[in-house]
């Protein structure tokens, strides 16, 4: 069985997250998502919530399986035989750095990283750009998959 690992901090997850997941699960049998716990960091949702929209928005692919982690990824795959790990890259900016981390986590435990280029339609979205913008009023609604729009409508509203 081919598995793969796609792993983030996905607050919250949007378009472009989905679709390298979505492109992951054509290739590999089982594609995990990792959920990124980081103490230090106070995210808008909770790492519970995040797994519950990443489940809900994910489902149709129907072979991804969503869990949290926390400390070394390639721990995570050892853990689960998970041979890959697949990342989107959006700029020359990113492959600095996720190159960095593929030659890393190889030399730890030989485990592989897949570059995905993302759609070029996401190529500038992220996570924190998302959330800065619907803080200010702006409509994401078009970057996220709805259920997740939604979720983040509501969570801004809060007092």
């Amino acid at each position: 069985m081919r598995r793969a690992v796609c792993p983030g901090s996905f607050d919250p997850i949007t378009n472009g997250h989905l679709d390298i997941i979505g492109r992951a699960s054509k290739l590999y049998d089982v594609v995990h998502v990792a959920v990124m716990i980081n103490q230090s960091k106070k995210g808008l949702f909770t790492v519970d919530e995040r797994i519950d929209l990443i489940r809900e928005v994910t489902a149709d692919f129907g072979n991804v399986e969503v869990e949290s982690f926390h400390g070394l990824l390639v721990d995570f795959c050892k853990e689960r035989d998970i041979p890959a790990i697949v990342k989107g890259l959006r700029a020359v900016s990113d492959f600095d750095y996720e190159l960095q981390m593929a030659q890393m986590n190889n030399g730890l435990s030989g485990v592989e990283t897949l570059f995905v280029p993302t759609n070029p339609t996401y190529s500038f979205l992220s996570s924190s750009l998302v959330k800065e913008v619907a803080t200010w009023g702006g409509d994401v609604s078009h970057l996220l998959p709805p259920a997740v729009h939604q979720a983040l409508v509501e969570r801004i509203r809060r007092p």
